[in-house]
């Protein structure tokens, strides 16, 4: 099952090589984008029922994915949200658990893992089934 993932990355070719590793490698299927903290928090709030993943730079064009995060903090539990961040230090990531992040990803050296959490997850929502 495709997981309808949401991407809030402001870097074009950042954004358009993570979409093509997944799509290839993690059965992610992209609903959408947003380079700011307003288009990723108007989205994700007004399309409920159209995403599963949603994964969120935290330095935008304008303002910050942690305004996104906390904008989506009452979504359903089989909604997950992830960072992927240059800047995934302790500080960050203890920030990002706090408005209940589901995990935190580092840029530079955590695609894989990455990649191996979407997996996860795409398994994981085939085994029990959308939400109704």
């Amino acid at each position: 099952m495709k997981l309808r993932t949401y991407f809030v990355e402001d870097n074009a070719t950042i954004r358009q090589n993570l979409i093509d590793t997944l799509q290839e490698l993690a059965q992610v299927h992209a609903v959408g984008c947003a380079t700011t903290e307003d288009e990723g928090k108007e989205w994700l709030t007004a399309h409920p029922a159209q995403w599963d993943l949603a994964i969120v730079d935290l330095f935008l064009r304008q303002g910050s994915g942690l305004g996104v995060l906390a904008a989506c903090r009452e979504r359903l539990a089989e909604q997950k949200m992830v960072v992927l961040s240059n800047y995934a230090t302790p500080d960050v990531r203890m920030r990002c658990a706090q408005l209940g992040v589901d995990a935190v990803f580092d840029k530079s050296n955590e695609i894989e893992a990455l990649v191996d959490y979407c997996v996860g997850h795409s398994a994981q929502r085939a085994a029990t089934g959308p939400a109704a």
